[in-house]
């Protein structure tokens, strides 16, 4: 499905889309109960005869939508950790991929709550509609501009947010680094996922120095890595 759905490779697929959710997954369950219990507050002079503590509780109903680039870990691993706070969520996948947007939605009820859970499907016309209505909490992975959009209609209803919007990325290399380790390793994180990932390196700073080297450098890289034909 991944492979059908989105033009990653298959390595890139497994890596990023799987292995990803299947770690977060893990994580979650091997901390939820630690997670869960009260903190103990500390005793002021002015509360020696009492006790005080910090319980988590659930916001509620929770809205997550989802991307279009990463489109089954930036669906999955916000919802695993709704689930683990004890929250109802509508989660809202891309329109872009269709395969994997109807894959969400008729696999998502086989295993959870219907009354607790829905996948909410659309493009632009029915988020929009979906925003008017009061949530809990929004969690949303995208652009800046639509950021905007999704926090506007948040504070219609004093809903609180977490907004993980793309941005730059500068990479710095030192003169005293090694030039084929960074090249390797700027090219791989450039050009993974066809470099469609928010935390990709833009640009690089670096002394002239410095650049002389790198450039013939990243071209090996890119030849080595992506082919002679990177395009293809």
């Amino acid at each position: 499905m991944v492979g059908t759905g989105v033009w990653m490779a298959p390595f890139e697929a497994k890596l990023s889309e799987i292995l990803l959710c299947k770690n977060e997954l893990h994580e979650t369950l091997n901390n939820l109960s630690h997670w869960m219990k009260d903190e103990k507050v500390g005793r002021t002079l002015v509360m020696q005869l009492d006790s005080a503590f910090i319980r988590k509780d659930p916001y509620g109903v929770v809205l997550i939508i989802a991307p279009w680039n990463y489109p089954i870990q930036l669906f999955l691993v916000p919802l695993i950790g709704a689930i683990a706070a004890g929250n109802c969520a509508i989660i809202k996948p891309s329109e872009v991929f269709k395969k994997t947007e109807r894959l969400m939605a008729e696999v998502l009820p086989s295993y959870l709550d219907k009354d607790c859970f829905a996948v909410a499907t659309g493009g632009v016309q029915e988020t929009t509609r979906l925003l008017e209505n009061k949530f809990d909490y929004i969690f949303f992975t995208g652009s800046p501009p639509v950021g905007r959009i999704v926090m506007t209609a948040a504070a219609k209803h004093l809903t609180p947010v977490t907004l993980e919007l793309g941005g730059k990325n500068p990479c710095y290399v030192s003169d005293t680094c090694d030039v084929t380790n960074v090249a390797r390793r700027v090219v791989w994180g450039r050009f993974f996922n066809a470099g469609q990932t928010c935390i990709a390196p833009d640009y690089l700073l670096c002394t002239i120095e410095m650049q002389e080297k790198l450039l013939p450098a990243l071209h090996e890289a890119i030849n080595d890595i992506c082919g002679l034909n990177p395009r293809e």
